[in-house]
C-alpha cells in the first residue's frame, strides 16, 4: 500500500498539463483515444503521466524505445484504468518491447517427470513476476483499428488479473461487490465458449479465450473496448458485467 508521499506524488503527476502536440499525436494514432470525451481524455492524460513516471520501458533485439512508443502503449494501458480506483498495475516492474513478433520458450509436462521445451511466436506476454512483453509492430497496428484485436489491452488486462498474484480471470480486488455475479456469469459464459470452440461452432468471442479463464477475461477486454456493440448484442450479460467492472460504456462512446 502506498504511503502519503507516494499518493501525493501521483496526484501531482496527474495534474500536470498534457502537451497539446502529444494529444494530437494520440488522436491520429490511437483509434480508441478518438472515442473519448474531453473529460475522459483529461483523466487519461493524468494516468499516462503516472504510468510513464513509474513503469520503465526496455527495448529488445536492438529496438530503441521512443517517446511515441511509450505514449502509445501507456495510453492504451491507461484506458483500462480510466475510472478504476486502482494501483496502476502494482506488480508490473518493466515493459519489454520487441520490434515485432518474438520467440518465447514454452514448457510442458508430458509425464514421468519429463518437461518438453519448445518455442512459439508471440505478439505479447504478461508474466506474473512483473513483466509485460510486447511486439511494437502489433502494438502500433492494434492501436489504429477497432477490430477486437489489441495486444496492449490484452496483456494489460492480464496485469489487472494478476494484481492479486494469480492469473485466474478473477480481478476482484478492484470491485468485490461484483463477486457473485462475476463468478456466475463468467463461469457459465466460459463453459459455453469452451463447448462451442471444441465443437468447432462459430463464436463471436475469440476462440483463444477458451484456453483458460485468464485468457477469456483478456480477449473479452479486447472485445469490450473495440467491438462493444457486438459483445452487447450477443453476450449482454458479459457486456453489462464488464461495464460494471471497468465503469465504462464503450458502446455509448462509439455511438456518440
Amino acid at each position: 500500500m502506498l504511503g502519503w508521499f507516494e499518493e501525493r506524488n501521483r496526484a501531482k503527476r496527474r495534474a500536470e498539463p498534457y502537451p497539446e502536440e502529444r494529444a494530437a499525436w494520440l488522436h491520429e494514432h490511437v483509434a480508441l483515444y478518438r472515442t473519448l470525451s474531453a473529460e475522459d481524455r483529461a483523466t487519461l492524460h493524468g494516468h499516462i503521466h503516472v504510468l510513464l513516471n513509474e513503469k520503465p520501458f526496455e527495448g529488445c533485439d536492438g529496438l530503441e524505445v521512443t517517446d511515441d512508443m511509450r505514449h502509445l502503449i501507456a495510453a492504451q494501458a491507461a484506458l483500462l484504468l480510466l475510472n478504476l480506483d486502482s494501483d496502476y498495475f502494482p506488480r508490473l516492474k518493466t515493459i519489454l518491447v520487441y520490434p515485432e513478433v518474438f520467440r518465447s520458450p514454452q514448457h510442458r509436462h508430458v509425464g514421468g517427470g519429463v518437461i518438453e521445451e519448445t518455442e512459439s511466436s508471440r505478439l505479447g506476454e504478461s508474466w506474473d513476476r512483473g513483466v509485460v512483453v510486447l511486439s511494437w509492430h502489433d502494438a502500433e497496428g492494434g492501436a489504429k483499428t477497432l477490430d477486437g484485436r489489441n495486444v496492449v489491452l490484452h496483456e494489460f488486462a492480464h496485469q489487472l488479473d494478476q494484481a492479486d498474484g494469480t492469473a485466474d480471470g478473477w480481478p476482484m480486488p478492484f470491485n468485490p461487490r461484483l463477486e457473485q455475479s462475476w463468478y456466475r456469469i463468467m463461469h457459465e459464459e466460459f463453459a459455453e465458449h469452451v463447448s462451442r470452440v471444441k465443437r468447432r461452432r462459430k463464436t463471436r468471442i475469440d476462440p483463444y479465450g477458451a484456453t483458460n479463464p485468464a485468457e477469456f477475461f483478456a480477449v473479452l477486454t479486447e472485445m469490450f473496448f473495440e467491438r462493444p456493440a457486438e459483445l452487447h448484442e450477443h453476450h449482454n450479460d458479459l457486456y453489462r458485467l464488464l461495464q460494471a467492472f471497468y465503469q465504462q460504456d464503450p458502446e455509448g462512446r462509439l455511438a456518440a
